[in-house]
Order: C-alpha cells, then structure tokens, then sequence
C-alpha cells in the first residue's frame, strides 16, 4: 500500500487509531528525512548561545534591551563569513530588535529591516540615532541626567498608560517614579527624549512584577493577582532610581567607546552600511518592494510555539501608546503562531500568492499534520482547540513570505532563517523539513541545514503525555534557483 493510499484510509475513518495515524504521519516525516538526510548537517560551532539573546548579554549596545527572542550578533558574523558576504543589502522581513541590521550594517553591507511591534521599531530607530546621529548635546543630557536625577523633584503631569493585562504591574512608588520620569524628559530635546524613552523601555520588566515567560506575562505573588494555583515570586524587583540610572550608564558607557573606537580605527574597519527600517508586517510590506533587489536574505520568523509577543511585551507596547484596539489589531497582523490569530484571507492579501498556497496544499506531510490535528480537536483531544488554525497558519503564511523571498532575491544569493521544531497532540512537526520542502517548489535551492548538536526539549505538558523528545533547532541555508 503506497502512503499516499495509506494515509487517506486512515484519515477517512469516522474515528482513526491515534497510533495508526501517528504512524502514517512519521512514515512520510521519514520520506523526507531520507530526502534531506545528506544536507541536515550537524554544526558543532553553533549553540544555544549564539543563536538566542544569551551571547549578545555581553555585547555593547546590543545588551541594552534584553530582546529574548533575538538570535546573537556572532551568529550574524558567522554566517555571513561563511558565505562571504562583505558588501550588497541585505533583509530581514523579521527584525525584531536589529540584531540583524546591525551586525551586517557593521560589516560593510546595507540592510533593510521589516518590523511589525512599535518596541521592535523603537530599538531599531534609538540604536540607529546613537550610531548615527546623536548629537553631543543630547549625551550631555544623559549625563546630566544622571548627576542631577531630575525625575526626583519633578511633579507629574504624564499618566502611564495601562492596558487590561499591564494594570497593577508596579508598585505605586515605581508607577509615580515613571510618570515623573516621563514629566521631566518631556523638558529635553527630541534626541534626549528618544533615548530616555528607550532606556525607560528597557527596565520595564525589572521593575515591574512580571516576568515574560513564552506566552505570557508571569506575575509575582507581590502584585495581588492570582496567576494559576502556584504562587510565583521573581526575586529582587529593582527600585526605580537604582535601575534607570544602571541603564543611561550603560548606554552612554557603550556609546563613548564605540564612538572612541570608531575614530581610532576607522581606517582598519569597512565603511558601515545603512539601515532602512520598513514599519508593518512583512506580508503587506515585502510585496511593494522591487524584485531582484537583494543580495541575502537573514532572519529568525516567530515560531508556531504559541508566543503571543503582544502579551509578553504588553508593558513596552502600553508606554509606546498601544491602546487595547491597536493591540487586538496587532496581534491579528502577526505572522499566525498563536491560537488567537484568526485565518487571513492570503489570496485577498495578494492574488500573486496562489502558487505559494497551492505548494501548501500539496504538501502531503503538512496536510497529514492538519489533518490528525483537526480530528484530534474534533474528539476533544486538544487543549486549544484553535491549534489546528494557527498551525495551518503558520505554514500558509510562510509559505507566502518564502516565495516574496525569492522574488525579492537575486540569483544565487543565500537566504538564512532560524527557526524551531515542535510538537503537538503527540505529533512532532518537523517544520524544518516541510519549510525546506516547500522552499524548493517557490524558487530556492537548499543548500543546508545546519542543526544544532544538543536538541531542544518538548513542553513539560507534552513530555507529562507523550514522553521527552528532543526537538531539532535549525539555521535553513537556501539559495534563490
């Protein structure tokens, strides 16, 4: 029986053997694994580390927001090393914080950001305005900020703004401090307002009583809010004053030694290219943009792991001015990975992308997946029923922003994208493979995929219900045909 025929029998039962379709669904994995075998390379220099925010904690600049879903500036290095890449203009439909941007921009090429989340466009534009146009007299600000701490003897005048899942996130002493913090920048010129904004922006969290944690805000027992049956406590919450001036410190310690160092070996260095941030999702952006008109395409897209980065950066998108209508809105224009995301209608988007759905729904790995998960949902197996949604989301959508990719590239040229496998009702959804799958029907050839030596462990729920197993986490090389 071929697996074609296989898999139709058993998805057409009324009430299909979970162990007979979990079967199926792991003989076409296999067929694909045997497909890729030779090009799933194991990569010893690449860790945990360098492709998340723990290697960039010690990296100036880039240590100034802990931006936890961004991948390290050495991995930017490594990998543009490795293909040799030291001029052209590079993009990322998926900036994020500019780890990106910059790293590339450092080495000599151009780049072009695309970036959805009003805190992601804000790291980008403040780092850019320290790198490029920050006048002395706005550092001469920070620092008399910091001997001064004017936001101590100033009346409010600013109210924080809240939304329903930020309220009650400080403690009334750091909620006033904020709002006369907020007063007192108000005073200083547009350049020292955008960096004590920033530097606001990036204690939030630690003087808060919340900690993101995936697809939430986790809440410390001291806020008075029951969150699930245990209690959680995040250790020492920084004080106000203590926090914000540790922060402008360190900004403008980073910014007067890369300005030092940058006159002392300018000649030794390439010249820095420029950055170009593109504000929106990138499946409304990246189809204005020319064809033909990149030399490498680098970024990391959300993972379909259910993070709801509305949700964990609700604090940062309240100060930014995100009211409750602009967050619901947000959150549909995401790039769907959470079960919240409702299906876009992809081909009112843009009538060019009828070939890339199509690959999606010749996709016979895919299609099994959905297709086991819908039927789980139907049986009241699932502990979402909007994951079936959000998973068939997910790999529509990309499969979108994979053939805008190779539109948008130049022959030849390399696209690099890290990204996660996962796992849900039991089934291991080895997006690797079926991204690589579908990337090689819209335009690329795939060159490798680098895997990472140590695998990443499934949810603790799914480890309670199906056992541990370690998922692979990826860096995808392709290569527009």
């Amino acid at each position: 029986m071929s697996q074609t025929t296989l898999l139709q029998d058993i998805f057409s039962q009324e009430l299909p053997d979970q162990e007979q379709s979990l079967n199926a669904i792991a003989a076409l994995d296999s067929a694909l694994m045997r497909r890729f075998e030779r090009r799933l390379i194991v990569d010893p220099s690449l860790n945990r580390q360098i492709v998340s925010f723990q290697a960039n904690k010690s990296r100036p600049a880039y240590r100034w927001y802990k931006y936890k879903e961004a991948y390290s500036a050495g991995l930017v290095e490594y990998l543009l090393a490795r293909y040799n890449l030291t001029a052209g203009t590079l993009l990322d439909p998926f900036a994020g914080s500019g780890t990106t941007l910059f790293a590339a921009t450092k080495l000599g090429l151009h780049a072009d950001g695309i970036e959805l989340l009003p805190i992601g466009q804000q790291i980008i534009a403040t780092r850019d305005l320290l790198e490029h146009d920050c006048s002395d007299e706005a550092t001469a600000v920070i620092h008399r900020w910091l001997k001064t701490e004017p936001w101590r003897n100033t009346e409010s005048n600013v109210s924080l703004q809240e939304l329903r899942i930020t309220k009650g996130a400080y403690s009334t002493a750091t909620h006033n401090a904020i709002e006369c913090y907020m007063t007192a920048a108000q005073r200083e010129n547009s350049c020292a307002q955008t960096i004590l904004r920033f530097a606001l922006l990036c204690v939030l969290e630690e003087i808060s009583f919340t900690r993101k944690d995936g697809q939430y805000l986790r809440w410390d027992y001291r806020a008075g809010r029951r969150q699930g049956k245990k209690s959680f406590d995040k250790g020492p919450i920084q004080e106000f004053s203590s926090a914000i001036r540790t922060k402008l410190t360190e900004i403008i310690q980073d910014h007067t030694e890369a300005t030092m160092q940058g006159s002392l070996f300018a000649s030794a260095r390439p010249t820095a290219g420029r950055i170009r941030l593109l504000n929106g999702s990138c499946l409304d952006v990246m189809p204005q943009l020319l064809a033909g008109s990149y030399d490498a395409l680098m970024t990391s897209p959300p993972y379909c792991n259910r993070y709801d980065y509305t949700r964990t950066y609700a604090l940062e998108l309240a100060l930014l001015g995100t009211d409750e209508r602009k967050l619901a809105a947000l959150r549909q224009e995401m790039l769907s990975c959470t079960v919240e995301n409702r299906a876009k209608d992809l081909l009112h988007m843009n009538p060019a992308w009828q070939n890339a759905i199509a690959v999606a729904d010749n996709q016979r790995l895919l299609q099994a997946i959905l297709a086991y998960l819908n039927r789980q949902r139907e049986l009241g197996l699932l502990n979402n029923a909007g994951i079936p949604r959000m998973v068939r989301g997910y790999f529509y959508e990309m499969a979108c922003v994979i053939a805008e990719s190779a539109r948008l590239l130049k022959p030849n040229a390399p696209l690099f994208m890290v990204n996660d496998n996962v796992r849900y009702a039991g089934v291991s959804i080895s997006v690797d493979l079926i991204l690589s799958d579908m990337a090689e029907s819209l335009g690329f050839i795939v060159d490798e995929v680098l895997v990472l030596p140590n695998g990443k462990g499934n949810s603790s729920q799914q480890m309670g219900q199906h056992g541990r197993e370690a998922l692979r986490k990826c860096v995808y090389i392709w290569r527009k045909a």
